[in-house]
Order: C-alpha cells, then structure tokens, then sequence
C-alpha cells in the first residue's frame, strides 16, 4: 500500500473530525492570496525538490509569498516562476504564485525513487486541481469544482479512490483540498508560511523541463 493510501486508511471516519479539519483552513477560500500552488513531497530533501522543480539550489534568497508575487509581476509576460521552500518534518513543502506544481511532469520527477507527492492549485480565474503521484507515478489528478456537476458531465471526472470519500462545496473547495492533503501527506499547511521568509529560487522556463528534457 502507498504510504498515501496507508495515511488516510489510519483516520478515523469521523465527519466531525473531518469538518474540523476543514475548518482549520478557511483562509485558503479567501481572496489573498488570490492564485496559488502548495506541494508537500516526501522522500525528498529541499534541493533535490528545487532541482524537480527546474531550479538551481546554490542560487536561493529568501522572499515572502507576497514579495515573490510582486516579483513575479514585473515579469508578467515571461516565462519567470519563482518556488519558495520549507522543510516540515520530513516533508518538504513547496510554495508558488503560479503552476509548476500542478503539472504532473513535475510530480513524477519529484516523486520519482519511492517519494511521495501532492498539490493544492488554485488560480484567479477560479479553476481548481488537487494531484497526488507515489514513486514517479500519477494516480489521481482532478478538479473538485468539477464534483458538484459530475452528475451532468460526459465523461464524468475520475476520482481516485483516495478521494472518494471527500464531499466538495463551492464555497470551501480550497479548504477541502488542503484537508484532503494534510490527512494524505500527514502536513498541516501553516498559513503563516505565506509571510514567512522561505528560501526561494528562480525556476528555468517551463519549455523543455516539462517536456522531461
């Protein structure tokens, strides 16, 4: 059993429990910070995350999420992504204003040797994914939004089994997202994070690191 399957089957079935855990992340539904991607990776250490990620991990400094943001700003129309890191245990937790950890390319390479990986995506124009890859592979990726609707889409999307037991609202997807998370990876997401100093590094473009060159 993947350790991701063997986290969630340890919780016990308690809707209380589970609405708690919901509760803890209220934030994450509001609108700052308005677009972002948060991956907890196991089996890895910061640089080896970094070096997954299309980074160089001799050439970090240290940024808030909101300096990172604005950074990124001023480059609106290039290929200029910045990753902010922080160790949590023994998981190593990945913080963006953009979309390198929705990809799954990106998930198998930071997953690739027996590690684990999952990411909470969420961008302004209120799309959603929640991914999860074990050991260079993806075994789930979807859309909660998607959820409410499933009963009229064709095809209907796929949830992995390690979600199916999770009702998705609306007005707490994101919420939802990272309990979902924090019970499969075994990471409470610290909100604080986002004005915390994190080392930061510049990623190489998108082109060519997603296409596994």
């Amino acid at each position: 059993m993947a350790p991701a399957a063997a986290f969630a089957a340890s919780i016990p079935g308690d809707a209380v429990l589970w609405d708690d855990l919901v509760a803890r992340y209220a934030w994450a539904d509001a609108d700052e910070p308005g677009a972002y991607t948060f991956s907890v990776v196991a089996g890895s250490t910061e640089d080896e995350v970094i070096r997954a990620f299309g980074g160089d991990p001799s050439e970090t400094r240290r940024m808030t999420f909101a300096e990172a943001a604005d950074e990124q700003a001023d480059h609106l129309y290039e290929d200029y992504e910045l990753l902010r890191v922080v160790t949590f245990g023994e998981r190593v937790v990945a913080i963006e204003w953009g979309y390198r950890g929705s990809d799954p390319e990106i998930a198998r390479r930071a997953s690739a040797g027996g590690g684990e990986f999952f990411s909470v995506y969420r961008d302004v124009n209120a799309r959603h994914q929640v991914l999860h890859a074990f050991d260079g592979r993806v075994d789930g990726m979807f859309d909660p939004a998607e959820l409410e609707d499933a009963a009229w889409l064709d095809p209907g999307p796929e949830v992995p089994v390690w979600a199916a037991d999770v009702s998705f609202h609306m007005d707490t997807l994101c919420a939802e997202s990272f309990a979902l998370m924090e019970r499969t990876m075994g990471v409470a997401v610290d909100p604080a994070w986002i004005g915390t100093s994190l080392r930061t590094v510049l990623l190489a473009p998108a082109d060519g690191l997603l296409d596994g060159a």
